[in-house]
């Protein structure tokens, strides 16, 4: 990513940040419109979820210049996705959903910069939690 890409998304972030609880659940009413058969994955109540995931977001944008701050968080996050049974075609729909919950929580806001943006963080980090999820489980 581009230090102008991080900027936009952190710019772009802090319009997203008071809706956040709405943004989450409309992600996941998204995420499941596109893949129904995502739902059983989410076993908890899925406000409690959408919080996790717009903290998680936040802590992500905030460490974007500071890659090496987050990467192992992201890593770990991968790693046990790929225990829930999350494979990488679930990245795409997940990319599909972010960008629409972007697109509606800031209508005019979410430009086109904005969207390059969004796409070249999320691809950076899913390319992570890719990784990490292939790679085998050390053996206690």
């Amino acid at each position: 990513m581009t230090p102008a890409q991080i900027d936009e998304v952190k710019r772009s972030f802090t319009l997203v940040a008071p809706i956040a609880d709405q943004a989450g659940i409309l992600f996941y009413t998204r995420l499941f419109e596109i893949d129904p058969s995502l739902r059983p994955l989410f076993k908890g109540d899925i406000e409690v979820q959408s919080k996790k995931l717009m903290q998680l977001i936040a802590v992500t944008v905030n460490g974007l210049d500071r890659l090496e701050t987050i990467v192992p968080t992201v890593q770990a996050l991968g790693a046990r996705h790929a225990g829930y049974g999350v494979t990488d075609e679930h990245y795409d729909t997940v990319a599909a959903a972010l960008l629409w919950t972007l697109e509606q929580g800031l209508g005019t806001a979410f430009t086109p910069a904005a969207r390059e943006a969004w796409t070249a963080a999320y691809l950076l980090l899913a390319g992570a939690m890719k990784a990490a999820a292939r790679e085998p489980s050390p053996v206690s």
